[in-house]
């Protein structure tokens, strides 16, 4: 069930991806989330994260998210997902931790990207 629940999570953010929406992307992280990327220096908090999302999405026509195992312990819980945009350049895995919301969904807390072939600048 939990493995759906993240994958539920990673197809929202997929399609947020491709409709290039960053701001639905940032809001699928808490308010003070972190995300680390060899494409880019860290973005910590939402406005950050949306910013980054708004060049990352722009033109994207293909985004897949898939979740290949994830684990809980009350409300923390990890996910790791592969990604792919349709490239080998825009492939990679990534790991999460995400916070259970007093709703009973989930927020990413920290995310780290870890791409097929990461730039050697960054």
């Amino acid at each position: 069930m939990l493995v759906r629940e993240m994958q539920d999570l990673m197809n929202r953010m997929a399609s947020a991806y491709v409709a290039g929406d960053a701001a639905a992307c940032a809001a699928l992280f808490v308010p003070m989330g972190e995300l680390y990327s060899p494409f880019a220096p860290p973005a910590r908090g939402r406005a950050a994260i949306e910013a980054l999302h708004r060049i990352w999405t722009e033109g994207v026509e293909e985004k897949r998210l898939d979740v290949v195992d994830a684990g809980c312990a009350g409300d923390l819980a990890w996910c790791h997902a592969t990604y792919s945009e349709g490239d080998p350049a825009g492939s990679g895995r990534s790991l999460s931790v995400l916070e259970r919301q007093k709703d009973g969904t989930w927020l990413i807390r920290i995310c780290v990207l870890n791409g097929a072939d990461p730039p050697a600048d960054v």
